[in-house]
């Protein structure tokens, strides 16, 4: 799986057509999924509120169907009821009323007048007149017997002893044979009172519930939508699974395993409240519709699966989905196909351009007269094309002028550093003297210089520093140093040199350059030094800095009619460092300095070690501070020691 999305990615990495008809149809997708995922959500909400009312209403309707027929009893039972306490002394009369209210009233299932035992002694211990709609005819006889004793029933002590008209909760029917059908009844009963206000005996009229049960299951709202009927006790009297009938109550299912929503659910039916609630029924998301009926206590509700609610909501959006799908891939297929036409003339610059990078810059590019984009895009490429190939052109050029310079910027520097002396030990019939130098230009020239020589049992050298770098400060060194030799050669004072350098190197400067100098002068046979600094760096004796009582200008700023110089009486024994200052200002590169106290710390223990050793040794130092960074200014070292002989 992983390789597979590494080729995807390399192939749209490889194709630009794809990779923007790709982002193309995803940020239409990630439009439409928006719009759609708003309108979704807006029409399951409109569909969720259609349900409601629809639902609602259809509760409202049947319980108004239901309750219209019970009213109708209550209405036909008050209507007989009064005449029985005014024909108390025609017990018989009991029978006629019984049959009327089952003649104007079809739909009943029967009625029984019904009194206290022995109320007519007459008549012996039971006295009921029942009657019972069979269908084509009505019957009335007597109910009571000694297997019947109809004063023990609910439908007759229910309303005894509340004192007022009520509903049972449903019953099998017992016809006056003593037989148990399998009708399944409810009875409003009313009391019965003589002219003084005192209980003699009930008036029941019953209602088949399977007439109702009827009613109730034929409303769906939905296909499978069903309807369901508890008591005041929670008992199922109407459901469509016919095994819970009278068995079970609307907690049974919640004893086994706990449903809060379930069990507010019957507690909200039973208290008479009417809503809606959402809770799961046989591991089915349902929306329950529940209202009580009328004054029987009660409570109906129609429970709507909310897959059947949804389903058309979930089929049109399945739809819409695929069609945008099947959209969107038609889309990318369209839009790749027209991405991939107008970047036609893009994969040929593509080509021309690999060819033009293969060295072939003769290369015609095609002309196809576009004025967009592209087509500004091919006329810049063709003149840069040609712009390459003049720059080329001139480039070759160039680089043979560099190629001719830098052999001569090579045989300038060797030039200059055959000017200084390079051959060591510098006097090798001497025993006493220890001296060694070198110089390491930042460029391929500088401005650097030393020089030495022996003379007469006098030993002259220099070490000079021009200002600025590169050819300029090489051609003042050279000029410099010649005139060093020539001067100190006549025998002349360190004085003396500095003064008539400084004089020679003033006259027609106009570029302004100047070169600080350190001269010396050592009197090999009895070790007087004597010296003169001209702006240099104080040389290291020793280790230490020198105290200079005196440093001069340097040479070539201006005029100066008389040089300082100083004189150490023996400096036999004694170990010598002069240096540029490319040695404790060299960079590392946080452009940091060596600085002179880091300088002096390598000196320490220096006396020891030979002229040779010491400027190997500063040379490692320089070259591990600046740590790859490129030399800022030229390096010049001369370290010399005179040994006793």
């Amino acid at each position: 799986m992983k390789d597979r999305i590494q080729l995807i990615r390399q192939y749209l990495k490889r194709k630009l057509a794809t990779r923007l008809s790709v982002w193309i149809v995803l940020l239409t997708a990630l439009i439409f999924l928006a719009a759609l995922g708003f309108l979704f959500a807006q029409s399951r909400k409109t569909v969720r509120q259609e349900a409601i009312s629809r639902a609602t209403q259809t509760l409202e309707s049947t319980v108004l169907r239901v309750t219209d027929i019970l009213d109708r009893v209550i209405v036909a039972t008050d209507n007989t009821a009064w005449l029985i306490p005014r024909h108390l002394n025609a017990p018989d009369s009991m029978f006629v009323y019984s049959a009327r209210i089952l003649q104007n009233n079809p739909f009943l299932n029967g009625c029984s007048i019904s009194f206290e035992p022995y109320y007519f002694p007459d008549r012996g211990r039971w006295f009921s007149a029942y009657s019972n709609n069979e269908g084509e005819e009505i019957r009335t006889i007597q109910e009571g017997n000694d297997e019947y004793e109809y004063f023990y029933m609910d439908w007759y002590q229910l309303c005894k002893l509340l004192g007022e008209p009520c509903w049972t909760e449903p019953y099998t029917d017992f016809n006056p044979k003593g037989i148990y059908s399998s009708e399944i009844i409810a009875s409003y009963c009313k009391p019965i009172l003589d002219n003084s206000d005192r209980y003699i005996g009930t008036i029941s009229v019953d209602v088949s519930l399977n007439w109702l049960a009827e009613t109730i299951s034929a409303v769906k709202p939905y296909p499978n939508s069903y309807s369901i009927l508890i008591g005041a006790g929670g008992t199922y009297f109407v459901h469509p699974d016919s095994t819970k009938l009278f068995y079970q109550t609307i907690f049974t299912e919640t004893l086994e395993t706990p449903d809060p929503k379930r069990t507010a659910l019957g507690h909200a039916m039973q208290n008479g409240e009417e809503g809606m609630r959402q809770l799961t029924v046989e591991g089915k998301d349902c929306y329950v519709f529940y209202k009580p009926l009328g004054t029987t206590g009660w409570s109906v509700a129609i429970v709507c699966p909310e897959s059947d609610i949804f389903s058309g909501y979930n089929r049109l959006r399945r739809s819409v989905l695929a069609i945008v799908l099947i959209g969107l891939l038609l889309m990318l297929l369209a839009i790749r196909r027209i991405i991939g036409r107008e970047l036609t003339p893009l994969q040929q610059l593509a080509g021309q351009a690999k060819t033009i990078a293969s060295g072939d810059f003769e290369s015609h590019l095609p002309d196809d007269g576009r004025t967009d984009e592209i087509g500004q895009l091919s006329n810049s490429f063709t003149e840069m094309q040609h712009s390459l190939v003049r720059y080329i052109d001139e480039l070759k050029a160039t680089t043979a002028q560099k190629a001719a310079f830098e052999s001569e910027l090579k045989v300038a520097s060797d030039i200059q550093m055959g000017m200084v002396p390079r051959i060591f030990p510098a006097f090798p019939k001497r025993t006493d003297i220890d001296l060694y130098a070198s110089m390491t230009p930042a460029k391929e020239v500088g401005g650097d210089l030393y020089d030495f020589f022996e003379q007469n049992e006098q030993l002259y050298f220099c070490v000079g520093d021009v200002s600025g770098k590169g050819v300029p400060a090489s051609l003042f060194m050279a000029v410099t140093r010649n005139l060093f030799r020539i001067i100190a050669q006549q025998g002349k004072s360190p004085v003396e040199i500095g003064e008539q350098i400084n004089t020679f190197l003033v006259q027609d400067n106009d570029q302004g350059m100047f070169v600080t100098m350190f001269i010396g002068k050592i009197d090999l046979t009895t070790g007087r030094f004597d010296f003169c600094n001209c702006g240099h760096n104080p040389p290291l004796l020793d280790g230490k800095f020198m105290d200079l009582k005196y440093t001069n200008l340097p040479l070539g700023m201006w005029d100066c009619d008389k040089f300082d110089g100083e004189t150490i009486e023996n400096i036999r024994g004694h170990q010598l460092l002069v240096y540029t200052d490319g040695l404790n200002e060299a960079e590392n590169p946080a452009h940091e300095i060596l600085g002179n106290e880091k300088l002096l710390a390598l000196m320490e223990g220096a006396e020891k070690l030979s002229a040779e050793d010491v400027i190997h040794m500063l040379q490692q130092a320089v070259e591990k501070y600046r740590d790859g960074a490129a030399p800022n200014d030229d390096l010049t070292l001369l370290c010399l020691r005179l040994l006793e002989k």
